[in-house]
Order: C-alpha cells, then sequence, then structure tokens
C-alpha cells in the first residue's frame, strides 16, 4: 500500500476511497499519537472536529467522531466551518488535536480527513508516518468514564468571526463586495463577516446542498462572479474554495486578481506600515516574475520555496517571515493564523481598498504579470530532468529571455511527468519557447 497521506490530508472518493471503516481507524490511530493521555497527566485530551457541507461529511464525521471518543478522546462537533477556523479554534480552545473533513476545491464525490496538531498547525510528515504505521494496531479500549464524551460547539463559528475581525485595522463601510462562498464551508462565515466590518455584502454560491460544493463557482470557477460584480456595480468580488482556505478576487470590471497580485497589495501595504517582518515575503517557484519584479521595486525581498502552502508556512516559521503564499490563493498571515485563510486574507484586502480609497484595479496594477507558459509533458522518465541536453536547451532559452522572463523544468511529484513554465515578455514568445523545450524534454527524457 502506498503512503496514505498526500500533500493536506488523505483524500479520495468518500464511500469508495475513503470509507468510513478508514475515517474511524485514522482517528484512532491520530488520538494515539495526537492524543496521547500519558502526555497530559490527569487531563483527558479534546479534539475539534469540523467538516465542509459535502454529503459525505455526515457519515465521515460520525465515524472520526467515534473513532476518538472510543479512544478516550473527548470531542467539541463543530459543524460546518472553514479549514482556517477549524485550525483557529484548535488553538483558541486549547484543544489536544483537530480534525477537518473536506476535500477543498475538488468536486462533491471526494472528501478527505486532515489532521492538527495542538496549536492548530498542519503535521509534519514524520507525525503522519506515525499515524499511518499506527493504524489498526491493536490497543486497549477505555471503558466507563473512561471514554470520550461528544457534545456540539456549533456557536464557536462566532468566536472565529471576531477574531478576523479583530485582526483589521480598519473598517469597510462604503464598498460594495460581492462574496462567492463555492457553496462550502465559508457560507455562513463569509458573508457574517463582511457585514460586521461594513460592507454591503452580496452572497452567491451560498447555499449548499451538500451535492454542489464548488460546482461551477467559487475560486476555481470565477465566471459567475465576474458577471454578478459586474452586473451590479459592485467594487469588488472575493471567492473562496469549498473549504475557504484560499481566495481569489476580481475588479469591478470583472478582471481577476489572483494569489500573486493579492499578496502583492497586502505586502505592499503591510510595508508601508513597518509590519512586513524583515521587508520580505515567501512564495513558491511558481510565482509569477512580474510578481517579484514588483517587488524588488519596493525594496521587498521574494523567498522562494517549492510549489505547495505546507512548504511556504514551513520557511515563514523557520525564519520569522509573516507574509507568504502562492498564485493560487493561498495566502498565510502569520500574525493572525497558522494556515492559509481566505476570510481573512478578504477582510485584509478588502481594508486596504477602503483605506486607500482607490479601486482594487488600481492597487493589483502595482505588478503586471508576465504572460506564462505551462506544458505538462507526460510519460517520461522524471529521473532524467537534469539531462545534458535539456540543461544547455534551459540555458539557450534564458539567455533569450533575459531578465523579462524565465524558465522552470519541474518534475511531477506524483506522476510521471515534467512540467515546462515559460514566462516572457510576450504570449507568443513564451508559448514557442515553452514548446521548443518540451520537444527537448520527449527526446531527452524517454
Amino acid at each position: 500500500m502506498g503512503r496514505l497521506f498526500g500533500t493536506d490530508g488523505v483524500r479520495g472518493v468518500a464511500g469508495r476511497d475513503l470509507t468510513a471503516e478508514l475515517a474511524m481507524d485514522l482517528s484512532v490511530a491520530a488520538a494515539h499519537v495526537l492524543g496521547d493521555a500519558g502526555a497530559f497527566g490527569h487531563k483527558r485530551p479534546v479534539a475539534v472536529v469540523g467538516r465542509d457541507p459535502r454529503a459525505s461529511g455526515e457519515f465521515l464525521e460520525a465515524a472520526v467522531v467515534a473513532g476518538l471518543a472510543s479512544s478516550g478522546v473527548d470531542v467539541l462537533r463543530l459543524g460546518v466551518l472553514p479549514t482556517p477556523a477549524v485550525a483557529y479554534l484548535t488553538s483558541a480552545l486549547g484543544a489536544d488535536l483537530g480534525v477537518m473533513l473536506t476535500a477543498s476545491h475538488n468536486p462533491a464525490p471526494d472528501n478527505g480527513v486532515k489532521f492538527l496538531a495542538r496549536g492548530g498547525v498542519k503535521l509534519a510528515d514524520a507525525v503522519e508516518d506515525e499515524i499511518e504505521r499506527r493504524l489498526r494496531e491493536p490497543w486497549d479500549r477505555p471503558e466507563g468514564a473512561k471514554v470520550g464524551r461528544v457534545r456540539d460547539a456549533f456557536g464557536e463559528a462566532d468566536r472565529y468571526i471576531s477574531h478576523v475581525l479583530e485582526t483589521i485595522p480598519n473598517r469597510l463601510e462604503g464598498l460594495r463586495v460581492v462574496v462567492d462562498c463555492a457553496h462550502g464551508a465559508a457560507h455562513m462565515v463569509a458573508p457574517e463577516a463582511m457585514v460586521r466590518a461594513g460592507a454591503e455584502v452580496e452572497a452567491i454560491g451560498a447555499r449548499p446542498d451538500g451535492l454542489n460544493i464548488n460546482d461551477s463557482c467559487g475560486s476555481t470557477h470565477l465566471a459567475k462572479l465576474q458577471q454578478v460584480v459586474v452586473s451590479r456595480g459592485a467594487d469588488f468580488g472575493v471567492a473562496y474554495d469549498g473549504d475557504a482556505d484560499r481566495c481569489l478576487a476580481v475588479t469591478h470590471e470583472g478582471k481577476v486578481v489572483d494569489g500573486d497580485q493579492i499578496m502583492a497589495i497586502l505586502a505592499l501595504d503591510l510595508h508601508s506600515r513597518g509590519e512586513l517582518k524583515r521587508d520580505t515575503v515567501v512564495a513558491t517557484v511558481m510565482s509569477n516574475l512580474g510578481f517579484k519584479l514588483a517587488m524588488r521595486e519596493a525594496g521587498i525581498t521574494v523567498v522562494e520555496t517549492a510549489v505547495g502552502d505546507r512548504y511556504v508556512l514551513e520557511r515563514m516559521k523557520a525564519d520569522g517571515y509573516n507574509l507568504g503564499g502562492e498564485q493560487s490563493g493561498h495566502v498565510i498571515m502569520l500574525d493572525h493564523a497558522t494556515t492559509g485563510d481566505g476570510l481573512l486574507t478578504s477582510l485584509h484586502l478588502a481594508a486596504v481598498v477602503a483605506k486607500s480609497g482607490v479601486s482594487l484595479a488600481e492597487l493589483a496594477s502595482v505588478m503586471t504579470p508576465l504572460p506564462q507558459i505551462l506544458i505538462n509533458v507526460k510519460g517520461v522518465d522524471k529521473a532524467k530532468a537534469g539531462a545534458p541536453e535539456l540543461a544547455k536547451a534551459v540555458a539557450e532559452a534564458e539567455a533569450e529571455l533575459g531578465e523579462s522572463g524565465r524558465v522552470l523544468i519541474r518534475p511531477s511529484g506524483t506522476e510521471p511527468m515534467i512540467r515546462v513554465m515559460v514566462e516572457a515578455a510576450s504570449q507568443e514568445q513564451a508559448t514557442q519557447v515553452a514548446e521548443r523545450l518540451a520537444g527537448v524534454v520527449r527526446a531527452a527524457c524517454v
């Protein structure tokens, strides 16, 4: 059996790959690793459990709660809440572990189990490996008064809303904002928070039925949001994914503002207030060169990591940075959250718009995204990504592009595939160079 844990928990088609039995067994193993009663003296460990609105989340929640309680862990059932809310409440409520049931931006048939350690932080690979190792191991089952107790804690959503509102430096009066909740976990808390912050809000994608999550809406499908923002004459719109750990935005003209542009706006605002730690922002190697050029022009350093918000977070924590993220809209504001938080990001973005008195379009123009072409070359030997002929072709392409472009050759982490990414001053040049390099990959990496 391959490794169960992927880049963000255990995911699969609910009922087929991710069964109730597996969810229960994972929770028992996680209780033994993260909630070992021996580590807490006489205190019984406590877990918080949240989920997005997927229909399968109902039976998976029941399985997870049963696994935890049968292991002697007290459970606070949070109900439908965003992943970052569960992370925050794991810390705020002093829980020993947190569990979120979600498949993020994936379609409704998928689901996932994501564990959080004390403090609401993601698990290290070694901890995930330990949970897998102890899966279905023999164990002494608590009885009588030693079994865990379960209670609902749905009202804790307000604690999370109050927390994110306390972080914004100014109110949002005068703004008209359209909020696309992807029929997902933020469908109640996001519109409520925006209204309480002072904005006039129209919510779309806010009627989950368990099956419509991410269905032609949310941060992966922006067409509906673009249409509503323009037709209503709103100042801008924001869109979350299914578990609301990321957000993207659109301007009053309906133009997309991606994660790089959002990070640029927030970085410049923090920098102007002297609150950007070490005058540095953390981004992945896939962030647009236009972002890096804009930051350099502003005197802000960009530190790069591998693709994945977990790697961004690791670098931020290791070196004391407080802002980082990805082009996809995962933005981490480490002064206020332990993970990417779409609602937090959108509130701070709105606060900059409200304070500046200029449009989101004008704020986003601080960076000019360079045309970016990504070609996935499939069926090749990833181990040959460093072949001399490919390295020579890359060097020639980089010389041709100069400072107005760049090349990134990256083996896929999960498939027999090499990704070729090229940025250039024009779409035509980016396409030509990318296709040329893809041809070299096909010839050199067989």
